[in-house]
């Protein structure tokens, strides 16, 4: 009997696509790599362009007709740029978010080798003084080469070594190649990560808390338990991180640590140069494409021991991964709110757990998804109840606006008592989380407001740039001299954002340094690093800002905290708003009284008597979480019960509800027991950014079961009639429903 021929090779690639299926090729016909495996690139014919895919698997077999399928053309990869376990990550991820695979895997690589750029990192110039070198008689030299001469003494005075970084205007890349060419120095070429070889920062002696809290993680790096520290504000988490990964650093491996802004990251990445010589790689959308790119792939080949970045990161490939630390776990920024709608917070669980390795989520106002996990005993929970060193609580206030005159959201009170704090050389930090100017223009004479002409709110007016924004859809249009609707010029700023109480507080404090902190003054690169600076420094002795100042800062000095809005989330529509309001309020006030000096929080409210305000401010936000997550029981919500929500959108009105309807009854057809199908309904905003929104609301009581209906449902969804009339998306385990 003759033998087979060996069976045609198939090769299965993910494509980035909105289709929920792979593609088969041919490998390339040049045969250039025979040694196909999967985590490759391949640069492929896609309709009438080329695209990158990644190749999954290779298979003998095809549904499609060998003759019809085209061959790759060209392998980008000579060893697969996605390794196995971080391939076999993105596919759960895709599985569980029910998300093609193709955009799964896009969202993880970084924008060049996305497009089939080179998996070739940058490196940099490092300088070494030579034997011969160190040997020169500077003092002699420096009469015929002066620079020579002191480049040879920067040289010994920095370790013998200098690195690009390091170079500044007295020292010239001419005057290194000469001393090269002399054979008194050297040059190599290094990976072009921070790497600060002189830390300066000592360990401190930790209290029993922080210690019982290392020891516990370190007891545990081999396998994953997920541990959940939960420490006031000011207990020293951040020193707790460091330790542990000084622990995992000894053995040779890497930490990957997820921070929720971009904001930490300046602030946490100083703690983490002054205290490793480690190399560290930083991974946030606000650097180029070219430094995103090396800090991946450093990550990847282990040249970077710690990985610091935001949500994202997750998806950074560990050639020795020992720890996972998610700080601020609570935070909504962990969840993408477009495109491939994942939490990162829930994936670096998944993520460590796939690993076997520990992980750490921090936070002194732990989501209520936290909180359940530790009392159902899913969570190991490292407590850290009193704040490091000497300092103490904050002592916390409630202050009743009603009846007070009020300049600009600045009562009398609070501004009395600014007063005394800046006097006894304090620093006050006022939190609104409401930016711009004014929420609201209006017309004095007509009542004409100033509405978004793309969505369902309020333009909010920009004074110092003179122009109206929408926060919602990013629009913009000049600041208009009289009312478009009746002419008057009798136009008024309605309500406070942090622009505003800056303007009001410099009329108050002329002499007192002041900065705001929100989205639009640090726009600017480095501009949130100066401000900071100025903050420590003492330039700034005001602090006006949104949710970026109540977020992991450490402001030694700032004595007190003023919460502007204490009733912002009191009657907000989501069932979320509560939590939110006691985390930020928490958080903020965690900012007072971190030193020696004792701090004060006061909160400025119209309702405080509100039971919410009263168990927080007298017990603490565990004690309000007890009440909010029985509540949450009763009310059949989440952490109790699991939500998926499809979202729809389009240019008409009519054409979201219609699809929905049809979605819900190709549910029906499939049958979902267990699960219950709410709306569909307009979303609460329902024209944003030009497009009619709605949505249909999905919840079981157990996720299996949520999950059994999903599989089913989502890939057929497109062949619905109505599917091509909207832009539809699946959100899974929603933070919001607005």
């Amino acid at each position: 009997m003759p033998a087979m021929a060996n069976p045609p090779t198939i090769l299965r690639v993910a494509i980035p696509s909105p289709l929920y299926r792979c593609f088969d090729y041919l490998p390339p016909r040049d045969g250039s790599n025979p040694n196909l495996q999967p985590g490759m690139r391949l640069r492929l014919p896609f309709g009438r362009s080329q695209t990158v895919g990644i190749l999954l698997e290779v298979v003998d077999h095809s549904s499609i007709d060998r003759q019809r399928l085209r061959p790759a053309e060209a392998v980008l990869d000579q060893t697969p740029l996605l390794p196995p376990d971080l391939l076999h990550f993105l596919r759960w991820a895709a599985d569980y978010y029910h998300h093609p695979l193709g955009e799964v895997i896009a969202t993880a690589l970084p924008t060049r080798l996305r497009q089939g750029e080179a998996a070739i990192p940058g490196q940099r110039s490092r300088w070494h003084l030579s034997d011969i070198g160190a040997e020169q008689d500077t003092t002699a030299l420096a009469r015929r080469a002066v620079r020579q001469a002191a480049l040879l003494q920067r040289l010994r005075a920095n370790d013998n070594c200098l690195a690009d970084d390091e170079l500044d205007d007295s020292v010239d890349r001419k005057t290194l190649n000469q001393l090269c060419t002399k054979g008194w120095a050297r040059i190599e070429q290094i990976p072009d990560l921070k790497h600060n070889h002189n830390p300066s920062d000592t360990p401190p002696s930790l209290n029993p808390a922080q210690a019982a809290a290392v020891d516990t993680v370190c007891a545990q790096l081999d396998k994953f338990t997920p541990f959940l520290l939960d420490g006031v504000t000011g207990s020293g988490k951040t020193e707790v991180y460091l330790q542990i990964i000084a622990q995992v650093l000894a053995s040779g491996r890497q930490a990957l640590v997820l921070v929720p802004e971009i904001t930490l990251t300046p602030q946490l990445l100083m703690r983490f140069e002054q205290r490793f010589s480690a190399p560290l790689a930083v991974l946030h959308s606000g650097l180029s494409e070219h430094e995103r790119q090396n800090a991946w792939l450093y990550a990847a080949a282990g040249d970077a021991a710690i990985v610091i970045g935001t949500r994202s990161a997750v998806f950074t490939p560990l050639a020795k991964p020992g720890v996972i630390i998610v700080d601020e776990e609570h935070d909504a920024s962990f969840k993408q709110q477009s495109g491939f709608r994942y939490s990162a917070r829930d994936l670096a669980l998944v993520r460590a757990q796939q690993l076997n390795i520990p992980i750490v989520l921090g936070s002194a106002t732990p989501s209520f998804e936290s909180l359940l996990n530790v009392k159902q005993g899913r969570f190991q929970r490292l407590h850290l109840p009193d704040r490091a060193g000497s300092a103490q609580a904050p002592r916390v206030e409630l202050l009743d606006l009603r009846r007070q005159v009020m300049q600009e959201q600045l009562s009398e009170p609070l501004l009395q008592r600014m007063r005394r704090h800046l006097d006894a050389g304090g620093q006050v930090l006022l939190f609104l989380n409401r930016r711009g100017f004014a929420p609201t223009l209006i017309c004095h004479e007509c009542g004409w407001t100033a509405e978004c002409r793309r969505c369902d709110a309020h333009m909010t007016l920009h004074q110092q740039q003179r122009h109206l924004r929408c926060h919602h859809c990013g629009s913009q249009r000049p600041l208009p001299q009289q009312c478009p609707s009746c002419g008057s010029a009798d136009l008024r700023a309605i309500g406070s954002g942090t622009e505003r109480i800056e303007q009001t507080l410099q009329q108050h404090f002329p002499d007192i340094g002041i900065c705001r902190i929100d989205r639009d003054s640090t726009r600017r690169k480095g501009s949130l690093e100066q401000i900071l600076s100025d903050i420590h420094d003492g330039r700034s002795r005001i602090l006006i800002g949104t949710q970026m100042l109540a977020k992991g800062h450490h402001f030694p000095d700032v004595t007190l905290v003023g919460v502007l809005d204490g009733d912002q989330g009191l009657f907000g529509i989501d069932f979320r708003a509560g939590e939110r309001m006691a985390q930020l309020i928490v958080q903020v006030g965690g900012r007072a009284g971190r030193a020696e000096r004792p701090g004060e929080v006061v909160i400025q409210t119209h309702h405080p008597d509100h039971p919410l305000l009263q168990r927080l401010c007298r017990e603490g936000y565990h004690a309000f979480a007890e009440d909010a997550l029985a509540e949450r029981e009763t009310a059949a919500l989440p952490p109790y019960q699991y939500l998926a929500v499809l979202r729809a959108e389009a240019s008409q009105r009519e054409a979201p509800l219609a699809f929905l309807e049809q979605a819900q009854a190709l549910a029906a057809g499939i049958g979902h027991a267990g699960v219950e199908l709410f709306g569909p309904l307009p979303a609460p905003m329902e024209r944003r950014a030009g497009k009619f929104r709605a949505q249909l609301l999905l919840q079981a009581p157990r996720r299996a079961t949520l999950h059994k209906l999903l599989d089913i449902w989502t890939p057929r969804l497109s062949e619905l009639p109505t599917a091509r009339k909207v832009r539809m998306s699946l959100d899974v385990d929603p933070i919001d429903l607005l």
